[in-house]
């Protein structure tokens, strides 16, 4: 019988992923779950195997004779044991601590000693030579089949054990894992969930997306962060689908082709480079044309889709970032809808979503899901109450009581407007806000996704504490890079002028610094998801940002 939870209601959950791997590993054992690319060749996991193998996994930390609710740690990228290890896990009554693949030295140190992890699985890394050192000698390791990973135990030494032949099933109630937040400033922070509040959110994020057992995901984006692991992992345990992973980031557009994902999530910097990829082959004023043309718009259309691999998607998404109007607009004339969604660590990533699309919403986040209670607070705050809530931060009550009000709501240090339909526009980050000399604030988000609307820039940071206006630093995209300094200069003064004209006095932005070196999780200047480090983006670049320049556009060669 198919799967549908489409025309489900919001509930609580009291069934366990590991109790949806028993009912699959009973009703559907030979059907196909995981898909792992190797070596070009594929290898799928059945419900069965991935079963057996979780009981392995089980199995073998049972026979550790660790203390209930361990922490233990998944230092790796997506792959099929990624999702086995956090089975095996939860079988046997421990809680997996996630590091984010691009972690370095500090975090990795951190978070193992922070969370007191007793075990850490590693796998697929950005740069293992480095980070696998990183682990400290004391610690138990056990890593991936993946060329260039090593540890104390290799994954098929682990697996060669009698499989768990109970099946257990954790108290909903019971911490399941900690995530700790990528976070642009300080130390992270560990976000403790339990089964009952982000499995609520994994199974009712299937009613507003309609997910049926016929699906197929990709699984790229990081299983450490919140998004990926409540909308793709934990939903996939609820709903059945196939699941496809990458094998390395030169296979990208080829696995996305094999998959022919019908639910596509991403982040703007990779919806960019799909739009950047598609200008390279058919000029923009070609494009335009092609489009005009009625008989012609369907089929040029349908052929760019399938060239991104995402014909047969119904579903396309953003997260993590603001992704600029313009590129939503542009995708949504080749036939891709892409609805922008919000939410955090703290609430599951489970806050509010523009289902279904509406082109007039375009550039806000949606509206509350269902079962999601928001508010604006006086001080513009978005404000979000529901049962996918965290439980708290691991081992910090203190930052725990501040990040809540009395009356049980998370503060998210979002600022926002509501309309009067309930959709939400970010205004900016409550901390982002700076004092220029003149005594006045400045919000940099809104002027920053202004400057975003032009195609020629990639990443921007509006600063300016105690300047006496505003100034902007820019990363151009990779077509500007192919263009004529003097157009690219050009392009920019008008933008720049454009975006004075709606903008207060003191709010106006002074110049703009073109930077010629991109801003990157190895570099420092971006988190893990993606979010610019702003404070150390400032300290960086302090002798620039300090800088009084004649010309309004600057292009600076590092």
């Amino acid at each position: 019988m198919p799967l549908d939870l489409a025309n489900e209601t919001i509930t609580d959950v009291n069934e366990t992923p590991v109790t949806m791997l028993y009912k699959w590993e009973r009703e559907r054992p030979d059907e196909v779950f995981l898909n792992q690319p190797r070596d070009g060749q594929m290898d799928t996991y059945t419900w069965r195997r991935v079963a057996a193998e979780a009981r392995c996994v089980a199995a073998r930390l049972n026979s550790m004779n660790l203390a209930p609710n361990s922490r233990i740690a998944i230092f790796a990228k997506n792959s099929a044991e990624w999702f086995i290890c956090d089975l095996g896990i939860m079988m046997a009554g421990h809680v997996s601590v996630p590091i984010f693949g691009s972690a370095g030295k500090n975090t990795i140190e951190y978070v193992l000693r922070h969370a007191d992890v007793k075990l850490v699985f590693v796998g697929k890394l950005d740069n293992p030579e480095e980070q696998i050192p990183a682990i400290p000698e004391h610690y138990h390791t056990v890593y991936f089949p993946y060329d260039g990973i090593s540890g104390t135990q290799s994954w098929q030494d682990f697996l060669d054990c009698e499989p768990m032949s109970s099946s257990p099933e954790p108290n909903p109630g019971s911490m399941m894992t900690i995530i700790y937040t990528s976070g642009s400033t300080g130390q992270p922070k560990g976000v403790v969930h339990t089964y009952q509040t982000i499995c609520w959110a994994a199974k009712n994020s299937l009613i507003p997306l309609s997910v049926v057992h016929s699906d197929r995901l990709m699984s790229y984006l990081p299983l450490a962060h919140i998004t990926e692991r409540v909308l793709v992992e934990l939903a996939a345990f609820y709903s059945a689908p196939q699941i496809y992973f990458v094998e390395s980031l030169e296979t990208f557009q080829r696995d996305v082709q094999t998959c022919e994902p019908t639910l596509f999530i991403s982040v703007p910097r990779l919806w960019t480079k799909f739009q950047m990829g598609v200008l390279a082959k058919i000029p923009q004023k070609r494009l335009n044309f092609l489009l005009s043309v009625p008989v012609v718009k369907g089929l040029i259309a349908k052929k760019i889709r399938q060239g991104l691999g995402l014909d047969k998607a119904r579903f396309w998404a953003s997260g993590s970032a603001p992704l600029a109007p313009a590129v939503i607009r542009w995708f949504h004339s080749i036939g891709i809808n892409i609805s922008e969604g919000w939410g955090m660590t703290e609430n599951s990533a489970y806050g509010t979503a523009s289902l279904p699309f509406r082109e007039d919403k375009i550039g806000t986040i949606g509206k509350a899901y269902d079962g999601v209670d928001i508010r604006i607070s006086d001080d513009s705050e978005i404000q979000v109450k529901s049962p996918c809530n965290m439980i708290e931060y691991y081992l910090e009550p203190e930052k725990t009581l501040e990040a809540m009000t009395t009356d049980g709501y998370l503060k998210t240090g979002d600022k926002g407007a509501m309309d009067s339909e309930g959709f939400i526009r970010i205004t900016g980050r409550l901390k982002d806000i700076f004092k220029t000399e003149k005594g006045k604030y400045v919000t940099p988000a809104p002027i920053e996704a202004a400057f975003m609307e032009n195609p020629l820039i990639e990443q921007v940071c509006v600063t300016g504490t105690n300047l006496p206006q505003p100034i902007a630093l820019l990363v151009l995209s990779e077509s500007a890079e192919n263009q004529d300094r003097g157009d690219v200069e050009s392009s920019l003064k008008t933008t720049l002028e454009q975006i004075n004209r709606e903008l207060e006095s003191h709010q106006r932005v002074d110049h703009v610094v073109v930077l010629d070196e991109p801003w990157t999780i190895e570099n420092g200047l971006l988190t893990p998801t993606l979010k610019v480090k702003r404070h150390v983006l400032e300290s960086r670049y302090e002798d620039l940002i300090q800088a009084r320049f004649d010309s309004k556009v600057e292009f600076i060669d590092m």
